[in-house]
Parts: C-alpha cells; sequence; structure tokens
C-alpha cells in the first residue's frame, strides 16, 4: 500500500508553507547501515546479511520505509514538511540515497549533505533540505579537537542557507561523543564538542549570520552547565521540556532529554521545540510503566522498529 495512503494523508501535506517560516526534524537512526559488509568500520561486519544482526537488504529496506513513513506522518500532523532534516548514525550516502529514492520520499525534492567522518564504528551525521525552501551557500564538515589531537568521532556537518524569505541561516548537526567508558574519561570529550560548537556559533555571528540552529544527539542532558560555553549568544530550547520530564529516549524506565536545539538569541523568542512521539514507532515498555520508542533490535533480537530516539521538532517563525 502507498505509504501516503496508509497514512490516511492527503496532497495537503505537501503544501509550501509560508516563506518566513521554518521547519526543522532532527532524528538519531541507531545505526543506519547498509547491508554490505565493505568497509573497515567496527560494526559494518555486524551489520551485514552474513553477520550477527543477520542484516538483510529486506530488513534495511524495512528500515528505509518507516523512517519516511515517520518523515511523512510529522508533515501530516506539523502542518508541513521539514525543511530540514538532520540525521545521527548513518553510515554512508548510500544509504541517504536509498531512503530517498526507494521509499515515498521519492516524490519530494530532497537533497543529501553528507560527509565521512573519523569515527571508528563508521556512524556520522547528515542532513536533508528541500532546495525550494533552502539555497545552499556552503557546506562543510567541522572536525573536533581535544588538547589540539583530532578526535575519532563525529563531525559537526556545517551547512549555511539563503532562505526563500531572502535570510541567511546556518544549521549545524551535532553527535557529541557518549558516556561510554564512564564519565570521567568521557566528560571532557563532550565538553570539547561542546567548545567546538560555541565557536562554530560565534564565528558565524562574526562573519553577521545571526540565524543560527544547532541540533543533534548531545549525549547529555540540557541542565548540564557545560551548555554555558554556548551562552549567551545560543538558547538551549530543551531546558523547558527537560524540567518537565519530557525525553527522547528512555533508559532503565525513566525518560532522558539528550536530543537537543539551540538556537541564536535572535531566533529564540520565535522558536518551538517538541519531542514527536509516533505512534506506530512506538511500543509498550513491558519492564516499566507507559511506552518507549520501537528500536529496529533489542540485542540481537530483531524488532522491526527505527530507534531508541525519539525525534524532536523544530518550528521558527
Amino acid at each position: 500500500m502507498n505509504v501516503l495512503a496508509a497514512l490516511g494523508c492527503s496532497l495537503l501535506l505537501l503544501v509550501t508553507p509560508p516563506s518566513d517560516t521554518l521547519r526543522v526534524l532532527f532524528w538519531n537512526l541507531e545505526n543506519f547501515f547498509d547491508y554490505k559488509n565493505d568497509s573497515l568500520s567496527t560494526s559494518d561486519e555486524e551489520f551485514s546479511s552474513r553477520g550477527t544482526r543477520h542484516w538483510t537488504k529486506r530488513r534495511f529496506q524495512t528500515k528505509c520505509n518507516a523512517i519516511a513513513k515517520g518523515i511523512l506522518w510529522t508533515g501530516s500532523q506539523e502542518g508541513g514538511l521539514p525543511d530540514a532534516i538532520g540525521f545521527a548514525e548513518v553510515e554512508n550516502a548510500f544509504v541517504l540515497r536509498r531512503l530517498l529514492q526507494s521509499t515515498a520520499l521519492v516524490k519530494l525534492d530532497y537533497r543529501i549533505l553528507h560527509f565521512e567522518s573519523p569515527d571508528p564504528r563508521g556512524i556520522d551525521v547528515a542532513l536533508l533540505y528541500r532546495p525550494s525552501r533552502l539555497q545552499l551557500a556552503d557546506a562543510k564538515p567541522c572536525h573536533l579537537y581535544q588538547k589540539d589531537s583530532l578526535m575519532r568521532t563525529r563531525d559537526i556537518l556545517l551547512a549555511r542557507f539563503h532562505t526563500t524569505a531572502g535570510a541567511d541561516i546556518a544549521l549545524l548537526v551535532n553527535h557529541h561523543p557518549s558516556k561510554y567508558g564512564g564519565i570521567q574519561e568521557s566528560e571532557p570529550r563532550r565538553r570539547a564538542a561542546v567548545e567546538r560548537l560555541a565557536f562554530l556559533a560565534d564565528s558565524l555571528r562574526l562573519e553577521g549570520v545571526e540565524n543560527v540552529v544547532a541540533m543533534g544527539d548531545f549525549n547529555d542532558t540540557p541542565d548540564n552547565p557545560v551548555y554555558g560555553l554556548l551562552e549567551p549568544s545560543m538558547v538551549n530550547l530543551g531546558l523547558p521540556l527537560y524540567q518537565k520530564g519530557e525525553g527522547t529516549i528512555k533508559y532503565d524506565g525513566a525518560w532522558e532529554l539528550i536530543d537537543l536545539f539551540f538556537v541564536s538569541a535572535r531566533l529564540g523568542n520565535a522558536s518551538a521545540m517538541k519531542i514527536l512521539e509516533i505512534p506506530f514507532l512506538m511500543t509498550k515498555d513491558t519492564g516499566h510503566a507507559g511506552i518507549k520508542p520501537l528500536r529496529t533490535y533489542s540485542g540481537p533480537r530483531y524488532l522491526g522498529g527505527v530507534s531508541d530516539h525519539c525525534p524532536i521538532w523544530l518550528y521558527v517563525e
């Protein structure tokens, strides 16, 4: 069945929003690997048809379809398709091309921005954008450093655009180092990532770019004092949601908010962030109360979902 028909969506979904609005989606896709063992990454053999996950072409296509369906559902619920979509945990440009070419998204005008990073697991960040809404000026990967040494982790993807309203805007896609290995070892790595983001945001401001949106999986909750490094030029949109107990990932029965938006001060009062719980990509939390995101795998067991993260949404007037 056609994905749009399955969702009960009409063509109103594709109506272009007013030129002075911007809709942004961010989603950690949790191990969005292709089904081939064709690289030296530490996860590529595991995520292949002969690997321990039995990650077949059919399962890969099922994930592509679920992601596309989630994006279309979001557009139907939020008044229009996202103009830009940031992703974390994508393996390469191939998975992004398949997402756009083999699903219902093929009828839309999304373009891909992706750069290979030095991450040892082979996972990167990426950005999709609609050229009918955002005209690309330039894009680049921004490496992370700690004590002048290159960090083998995900880059920050920086893209600058001209909007249909005639403004310039910069989007920065982040996936900061995880807490793997313990807080004492990982905290300095995440601080280095925030310092790099603050440097990029300040550099953009000095260049005259007053509209800046930073999105991503920051692997830390928005109350961490380290985000003071982004003030006063950036506004932490996740903090009010965190204070209400909302989150994007569920761990041991409790929601944690680690997927965040930061916007430049100029956009702070005109921006609204929300967490999206896509009904068909949520499942009952059998170990605790409530629901949780439906993952692709639970350990080695295939579940058929997309991610352990809920996507986040930003609306800028």
